[in-house]
């Protein structure tokens, strides 16, 4: 395991007028840096294509934003704001829990949580929907939704009388654009608090391009949680707690891994994503019962001389033998300097938070020419975070 790593280290300034609060008009228009071989170079993302190498294969993450901040007014005119977290009853499982009917348990982070008594229900009225909230657990912060009409999906429900939770650091109410711009053009499946913001930039023409230029995309699932915006707060960024997330591949997924040379990865959700599996594939390979549930400790402790095919075999085994087309796993993976990648030749990602795990994590993958890299970004007029430009980052191999 990695002893210590300075959070200061991988801090820089960040102006706040350089954090984009609006997606562009276009959103394929935004500004691309590419790095490769030290060397860097600026373009547009429309160019995208030109620079990725032949026959790549572009894992996406088609995770479907949800609106999960659900704001309760008491008749006192306090009002209640809840954020859907993690779904607890009658599944677990992120995606059935959006298509439960009637009533469904929530953890959830609670706003005003001291003006909540335990007997008080909320209500809400809203485009014909009407949604009550009861605390059943105030310590684990576990709520109790029912609404009417039971015929809706949880899903249909929220999607009537939420809002899309923006990343805390844009600092501004959130607008009717956003339900289109902070969505990806492919999202397929309900279940992220945040946007895999890699592939916001892409559009349907985008997509096609890529197809005419002999590219495969594949799409994967992890649905992103609230912790993607913890903070480090420890000066060792090892001692850092990094959050769960609900992962969901496919068989086809797993067989295009295979055969796949190079892989890019379309944000850092995809990569987190796709060297899970290996190591999972390596905790099947010591015990064949292994659960998919990857801890951040685990890519520093476990065995790590098996080879990227040896792993995945393995998975693939796994979902042969269970006799399903899918896999649901979580992953706390925590990637940062120091880690060696088995699964991704190159990343598409924003331009991200100073001291962040992403940040962290940008620096495993192309070593300290981050420094150049963001410093270049930010003298080249480059809008950063959530709404920000791209860049396509190749794998610094030493």
């Amino acid at each position: 395991m990695i002893e210590k790593i300075l959070i200061k280290d991988f801090t820089y300034e960040l102006p706040p007028e350089r954090i984009a609060l609006h997606a562009l008009a276009n959103r394929d228009q935004s500004k691309l840096l590419v790095y490769r071989n030290g060397n860097i170079e600026h373009d547009r993302f429309t160019n995208l294509t030109s620079f990725l190498p032949s026959d790549s294969t572009l894992f996406f993450n088609d995770t479907k934003v949800i609106p999960a901040r659900l704001i309760f007014q008491k008749e006192t005119g306090a009002s209640i704001e809840l954020f859907l977290l993690n779904p607890v009853a009658p599944t677990t499982l992120v995606q059935l829990a959006m298509e439960t009917r009637g009533t469904a348990k929530w953890q959830c982070a609670i706003g005003n949580l001291k003006r909540w008594p335990d007997w008080l229900i909320l209500t809400m009225h809203l485009a014909g929907v009407t949604l009550n909230a009861t605390l059943i657990d105030r310590e684990q912060r576990i709520v109790e939704f029912t609404w009417k009409p039971e015929s809706k999906t949880f899903a249909e429900v929220i999607t009537q009388v939420g809002s899309i939770p923006l990343p805390p650091y844009l600092n501004r109410k959130v607008e009717a654009t956003d339900r289109i711009s902070y969505q990806t053009v492919y999202s397929a499946h309900e279940g992220a608090v945040a946007a895999p913001t890699a592939g916001l930039h892409f559009t349907n023409t985008i997509l096609d391009l890529l197809k005419a230029n002999g590219h495969t995309t594949e799409f994967l699932t992890l649905h992103v949680s609230a912790g993607t915006f913890q903070p480090v707060k420890v000066e060792n960024a090892t001692e850092h707690i990094m959050h769960s997330e609900q992962v969901v591949i496919t068989k086809e997924n797993l067989e295009a891994m295979l055969s796949a040379k190079p892989i890019i990865a379309v944000g850092t959700t995809s990569l987190r994503t796709l060297e899970s599996l290996y190591w999972y594939g390596v905790k099947l390979i010591e015990n064949p019962n292994s659960e998919f549930s990857i801890i951040q400790q685990d890519a520093y402790t476990l065995p790590p001389h098996h080879t990227k095919e040896t792993a995945l075999a393995k998975v693939l085994q796994k979902i042969n033998e269970l006799g399903t087309n899918s896999l649901t796993g979580e992953t706390a993976i925590y990637i940062m300097p120091g880690y060696t990648f088995r699964m991704v030749d190159a990343l598409i990602t924003n331009f991200h938070q100073p001291g962040s795990t992403l940040m962290l994590l940008v620096a495993a993958f192309v070593g300290s020419d981050w420094k150049r890299i963001y410093e270049q970004a930010l003298e080249g007029g480059y809008r950063f975070l959530s709404y920000g430009d791209s860049s396509l980052l190749f794998l610094k191999k030493d």
